[in-house]
């Protein structure tokens, strides 16, 4: 998890100065600019609040990808190793038993499946939310 964490920090830092770049530009900036306000000051009051919805968003939709792939490297053996419990590692040793106890394979399955979606959801709230 930290190596995804380390490497999952770029499409992130793009939205958000892609997000900056677009709010320098806009007439509420300009004017505080004309009114003689500090450049910390509109960064503080005006562009990281206008810019952290879409930022929340984007974070939300990406935990959301990091347990699905922490848990499809489980699954594969690349990721976390047998004595810590994972997802993908619960679904790759209960494979063999699929056809006894479906049970053991399907509730991991499903834990993945309810956890994506309601990070998922979360994020679609934001993002109506925000506007």
């Amino acid at each position: 998890m930290v190596i995804i964490g380390l490497t999952g920090w770029m499409g992130t830092a793009r939205l958000v100065r892609g997000e900056i770049l677009s709010l320098k530009e806009r007439e509420f900036i300009q004017a505080a600019k004309a009114i003689g306000a500090s450049g910390p000051r509109i960064i503080l009051r005006h562009l990281i609040p206008n810019a952290a919805g879409p930022v929340l968003v984007n974070a939300t939709l990406g935990v959301a990808a990091a347990i699905l792939l922490e848990s499809g490297l489980s699954f594969l053996g690349l990721g976390v190793q047998p004595p810590t419990p994972s997802w993908g590692s619960i679904l790759i040793e209960s494979k063999s038993t699929l056809g006894v106890a479906w049970w053991i394979t399907l509730f991991p399955g499903l834990a993945i499946l309810i956890t994506i979606l309601a990070f998922n959801m979360i994020a679609e709230g934001l993002k109506k939310e925000i506007g």
